[in-house]
């Protein structure tokens, strides 16, 4: 029997919301990427103007950096460009600037959305500029800020640092509970009670963590692995950070998370470059993440512990930068230590 022709429409109609529900299912994350262009990219531009900080770029005398680009260089060319960015967390708490407690150094990859993750213990020995003696490198940020800091990196790896975000894990304790907490392999309970540690327990095998239980998971220091334990968690929580960002649901939120982080963020990179990075990363399959923490071993010198990096190990990870910063080089053939994780695991 034939449909009438009202059920025929109706019938067709219902067809259309179907296609265009499956449409919505496979194409999902360019949907969501129209839609933060038409609603909220001017809101979050405006708020991330707040968090521009530039730092004096004045270079050595006699380096140059030929990688970065000129007035003339194309846009699209520039996007592509590899580049070197030097992440700062701090847990201040109210009393100043603080230290560095999380110092990593990351090559991306913008063309291939992958990034290279070194992290650099936070009692490593160091040279920093304009003091006398060696010193602990997180106290770099304390004394001259994001400057500092990355004119600190640059000298103990004898690489150049293009940019850097500061962030102030205050920011990302109110971001993690807005966004219903993040997963993190947590098999057995972590409990700080040494008499000289801040005291806190985060119980194992929640299927979300909040703000609080996510970075006292960072903060954790009373395991066998010390330092090397504690860098490791620090880029399984970045990785945890940018699984749960990179839903679809979590699109709308995202004015509201650049408003919370508000003062507790601050990077050189221009609004404009960040977003247009963002969606280009965001825009991938897979983001292919790669992380390794400096080997050294501990001991203590006048008094003080520090941790004292291996000089075969430093001058490896100098090269595997310098290999990822080559624009021309194949992904494939890159240099890559153990693989922290990719979208879609």
């Amino acid at each position: 029997m034939r449909l009438s022709r009202r059920k025929a429409w109706a019938a067709g109609l219902l067809a259309g919301f179907v296609l265009l529900g499956l449409t919505g299912y496979w194409f999902r994350t360019q949907i969501a990427l129209a839609a933060f262009d038409l609603f909220f990219a001017k809101r979050v531009k405006a708020q991330l103007e707040r968090s521009y900080q530039p730092i004096d770029r004045s270079a050595p005398e006699g380096r140059q950096d030929d990688r970065l680009p000129d007035g003339r260089e194309e846009a699209a060319e520039k996007a592509d460009r590899p580049f070197t960015l030097l992440l700062l967390g701090s847990d201040s708490r109210g009393r100043g600037r603080g230290r560095s407690d999380t110092m990593i150094v990351t090559a991306v990859r913008p063309r291939d959305s992958a990034m290279l993750l070194v992290s650099i213990p936070r009692d490593a020995r160091v040279s920093i500029p304009g003091r006398e003696k060696p010193e602990k490198i997180a106290h770099a940020y304390a004394y001259g800020g994001a400057g500092l800091a990355v004119e600190t990196v640059e000298r103990f790896l004898d690489i150049e640092i293009d940019h850097y975000a500061s962030i102030n894990f205050k920011g990302f304790r109110e971001v993690i509970d807005t966004i219903g907490g993040i997963k993190l392999p947590i098999e057995k309970d972590l409990v700080n009670k040494d008499p000289n540690h801040e005291h806190f327990v985060v119980k194992a095998g929640q299927p979300f963590y909040n703000g609080e239980d996510a970075l006292n998971y960072v903060r954790f220091r009373e395991d066998a692995g010390g330092d090397a334990s504690r860098t490791k968690r620090q880029q399984i929580f970045l990785q945890a950070i940018i699984d749960k960002a990179s839903e679809v649901g979590e699109w709308r939120k995202i004015p509201e998370l650049i408003e919370i982080m508000g003062s507790n963020f601050a990077t050189d990179i221009p609004p404009d470059d960040l977003l247009r990075l963002a969606e280009q990363m965001l825009r991938s399959k897979t983001r292919p993440i790669y992380s390794h923490t400096l080997e050294g071993k501990g001991r203590m010198e006048g008094g003080v512990w520090y941790f004292i990096a291996d000089e075969r190990d430093a001058e490896q990870v100098t090269s595997w930068i310098r290999a990822w910063l080559d624009a021309d080089a194949d992904f494939q053939s890159l240099p890559k230590p153990e693989q922290a994780g990719t979208d879609g695991r």
